[in-house]
């Protein structure tokens, strides 16, 4: 999964698997949102919105809520929701987590966006 959102950094685009996952399909997905979004919220200091956080890994926002919500890590405070990233439960859902697969090298990756050309007749 990571060489895919990789890819969809350098293309400047968010990226999703196709709808609808299946059941093995959601837990493999989840399970690498979770431990992309725990690896920066654990290494960042201070707030960061869903937005900054799609902006960071290409994740779709709407994965990025569902999968923070799943963890238990979203809360309702006055009149918005907010990220709550302490320090121990963010390690427990680490923990829990387990490795992560390969890692892509991006220094290595050479790969050029598609763009669409217009031809004249």
């Amino acid at each position: 999964m990571d060489p895919a959102y990789e890819l969809s950094k350098k293309e400047g685009k968010v990226g999703t698997p196709e709808r609808p996952l299946s059941d093995l399909g959601l837990l493999s997905y989840r399970g690498y949102w979770t431990r992309v979004l725990l690896d920066i919220l654990k290494k960042r200091k201070g707030n960061i919105s869903i937005k900054e956080l799609s902006d960071m890994t290409a994740i779709k926002a709407e994965d990025i809520l569902t999968t923070l919500q799943s963890l238990e890590l979203i809360q309702y405070r006055k009149g918005q929701h907010v990220i709550c990233a302490d320090p121990k439960v963010l390690d427990r859902h680490l923990k829990a987590a387990g490795p992560g697969g390969l890692e892509v090298d991006v220094s290595k990756l050479i790969w050029t966006p598609y763009k669409e050309q217009s031809y004249e007749l």
